[in-house]
């Protein structure tokens, strides 16, 4: 078995992963720090992340999601909208996210905030959002990006980088800027309505707060501990 030397000498190698690794901050995170609610938690950690945390896109998230068959997808998409009903994205509904949710609507939602040493994991139940909540989003959509939605068959092969640009190029000229775009049939939010949701702070020595709430079934939520 090759050993550090043989991996640092060897140019498909390029980093010794095995030893790759930070400190976390010594700072952590106590059951009696936590609000009421986890969406109340999500607000206070989000206006950190967003004002301090030094994050490129502090909504970007990873959802995953798994078909009928268990078989797992993950990406990253924007979070557009956060209340005590839950979490909301958008996303072309023929998209690969959209049918496995069709088929299995749990999901789960991870916020890497890592400049802070934070994570964020919310799991729940999609459903889509009412179209007239889809609309009054849209229009708020830049013209590009509208036409961005008529413009990409989401998760389809292309034949190519040309295809797509003249489509939106055929869309530029039906649709000129400072014309209302229509919201596509195709395209609209799913709300995650939030079963648990865990607060993860790196700490020294791997020793991580978790903390995580979970809905009780006659409402309210419990918060337990779990274990790095």
């Amino acid at each position: 078995m090759a050993d550090v030397t043989d991996r640092e000498a060897d140019p498909a190698v390029p980093f010794d992963l095995a030893s790759m690794r930070k400190q976390y901050r010594a700072e952590g995170l106590a059951e009696t720090e936590l609000a009421a609610t986890p969406v109340e938690q999500f607000a206070r950690w989000f206006k950190q992340a967003a004002t301090e945390g030094g994050l490129f896109e502090p909504n970007a998230m990873v959802v995953s999601t798994a078909d009928a068959e268990g078989r797992p997808g993950s990406r990253t998409v924007l979070l557009k909208h956060f209340d005590e009903q839950g979490f909301v994205f958008y996303t072309n509904y023929d998209s690969r996210k959209a049918r496995e949710l069709a088929e299995n609507p749990h999901v789960s939602l991870l916020f890497p905030w890592h400049p802070m040493a934070r994570q964020v994991i919310v799991t729940g139940v999609a459903r889509r959002t009412g179209r007239d909540e889809t609309a009054a989003y849209f229009r708020t959509r830049p013209h590009g990006s509208q036409l961005g939605a008529w413009a990409s068959v989401q998760s389809a092969v292309v034949a190519g980088r040309d295809a797509l640009d003249s489509a939106y190029a055929e869309l530029a000229a039906r649709y000129p800027e400072g014309e209302q775009v229509p919201v596509p049939p195709h395209w609209g939010g799913f709300r995650v309505v939030p079963r648990a949701v865990e607060f993860w702070q790196g700490r020294e020595n791997r020793l991580h707060d978790r903390l995580r709430y979970v809905a009780e079934d006659g409402g309210g939520w419990r918060v337990e501990r779990l274990s790095p």
